[in-house]
């Protein structure tokens, strides 16, 4: 058991290794591209801004929820996370990532992916709240993920724990946002009405 960090922190390299060897040049702008557009959240964010300005009441809800996921998430991941754990970020000239792929290398620790997090969280929490939605915003995610280790500023790891943190709090969200809905669609049925709403309740003793 105690060798199964170093295995891990090799099998982490190795496979860093054989993202940066790929021979794939065609995809170094748009994941470059993609990789600088995701900070600060800024694809969710505004996502959120339109399901809220277009997406009637279901869509506000489904936008604040993914914020609110979001925000829950980053500090999560940015908080006792990264500082559980201070990773050194990965040596690009060293692991042989090629320049035409580098965006600038964050002053944070490594350990996880606050991209990938905030991505997944997003993702997983309007989806769960608009389904014709899931799968647009799981293959966004997923894109803004690979972007983090293919302009080498993620080692694979950082990127499926970030991942996993993110797709369990954007679960919860969703998940507290349909409680709350269904709470407060409950206190505000018409007083005097039983289970079914469509006759008066039963008194008690009657």
């Amino acid at each position: 058991m105690k060798r199964l960090p170093t295995v891990l922190g090799r099998a982490d390299r190795a496979v860093y290794r054989a993202v940066a060897g790929f021979s794939t040049p065609w995809l170094d702008v748009p994941l470059r591209s993609i990789s600088h557009f995701a900070n600060n959240s800024k694809p969710w964010i505004l996502t959120a801004a339109a399901l809220a300005v277009l997406g009637g009441p279901e869509g506000r809800r489904a936008g604040l929820t993914g914020i609110a996921a979001v925000g829950a998430t980053s500090f999560v991941v940015n908080q006792p996370m990264k500082l559980a754990r201070r990773r050194r970020r990965p040596d690009r000239v060293q692991l042989g990532v090629p320049e035409t792929r580098w965006v600038t290398m964050p002053s944070s620790t490594s350990f996880p992916s606050g991209h990938s997090a905030s991505a997944a969280a997003f993702a997983v929490s309007v989806g769960h709240l608009m389904p014709a939605l899931r799968w647009p915003l799981r293959l966004a995610a997923a894109t803004v993920a690979l972007s983090r280790v293919y302009t080498g500023v993620h080692y694979p790891g950082d990127v499926v724990v970030g991942v996993t943190t993110g797709a369990v709090l954007g679960a919860i969200a969703s998940r507290t946002a349909l409680r709350l809905s269904r709470r407060r669609s409950s206190l505000a049925s018409p007083a005097g009405h039983g289970p079914s709403g469509t006759g008066p309740a039963r008194r008690r003793g009657a």
